[in-house]
């Protein structure tokens, strides 16, 4: 099994990182086949890591028991091959520091921890609980900022102060703009990874020096977009920008409606799960399924 080194975090921490959609079955339970194929797909494509439970995995519908079998199964069949982050975060501490502990005991490589949402804490508060997180891990902590989710927004300098952690080694970044990603990377220590958390400018990200990212659109084209992070990472960036020129279709279908309705409802057009969601979330909108057809199309990852 893989194990992180504070003193050599990159392998662990670049390149394509897939956020792991989660199958439901007719009966509105986890389908652990359908798991194994989406798994079996993202390791034959390149995937350099999988996130499992994160919210593109519906961490927030997911029952008692969940969470640990399908850490359990992930981890099972990945066998060590790449790392396995888990989603742990939420909107306590205090239930982030449980699922964090139990992550450890399940055989995860790695934490993502999203900003605690809805209750909208002050930089001081994220600095206070991200701290308390780190305290307890037996793991490396991927901080996690989308504020188009969560309604807070961790700035840079709060990442900086965090990034003194031992334990806290690399932020998922959302907010689309290349003025963030410079921040993060003038403010942060070289050793300090920098991630996208945005499928559509994860190319710019690149070029502004973010070490790969933590994509939804890998679900679909895992293989693509690990050549892409790949190209980037060597410097060849025309090979890069020619991979993100063909994603643009699937960038703009994934966007139509909330992740993951479009996400899951492209695997199901791949033959790879349902598109079921749980509710409050419903299946994509007959309007947008032609232009998700069509990006798929244009791929050749519709089931034939």
């Amino acid at each position: 099994m893989l194990r992180f080194s504070r003193y050599h975090p990159a392998p662990m921490f670049t390149g394509s990182i897939t956020a792991l959609a989660t199958p439901f079955d007719a009966a509105d339970e986890i389908d652990f086949s359908a798991l194994e194929s989406l798994v079996a797909h993202q390791l034959d494509n390149g995937t350099s890591a999988l996130v499992v439970a994160g919210t593109t995995g519906e961490s927030a519908a997911l029952r008692a028991g969940e969470f640990d079998r399908l850490l359990q199964a992930v981890t099972g069949q990945v066998a060590g091959q790449i790392p396995v982050i888990a989603g742990t975060g939420s909107a306590s501490t205090d239930r982030t520091l449980e699922q964090t502990r139990r992550a450890a005991s399940l055989r995860a490589d790695a934490v993502l921890v999203v900003t605690p949402y809805y209750v909208r804490p002050p930089q001081t508060g994220l600095i206070a609980h991200f701290r308390a997180v780190a305290d307890v891990s037996e793991l490396p902590v991927i901080l996690y900022n989308v504020p188009s989710r969560t309604s807070v927004d961790m700035l840079p300098e709060t990442v900086a102060e965090l990034a003194g952690h031992d334990r806290i080694v690399a932020v998922k970044e959302a907010v689309g703009s290349m003025e963030r990603v410079d921040a993060l990377r003038e403010q942060c220590t070289a050793d300090f990874v920098v991630l996208s958390g945005d499928d559509p400018t994860c190319f710019e990200a690149m070029r502004h020096g973010a070490r790969g990212v933590i994509s939804v659109a890998s679900n679909v084209a895992p293989g693509l977009i690990s050549e892409l992070a790949a190209a980037a990472q060597g410097g060849d960036w025309a090979v890069a920008e020619e991979c993100d020129a063909r994603l643009r279709p699937l960038y703009d279908g994934l966007a139509v409606e909330t992740n993951p309705i479009p996400v899951k409802w492209a695997l199901q057009e791949m033959g790879l799960c349902d598109a079921r969601l749980r509710l409050p979330l419903i299946a994509l909108s007959q309007e947008h399924r032609s232009a998700m057809r069509e990006a798929l199309a244009s791929l050749n990852l519709l089931r034939t």
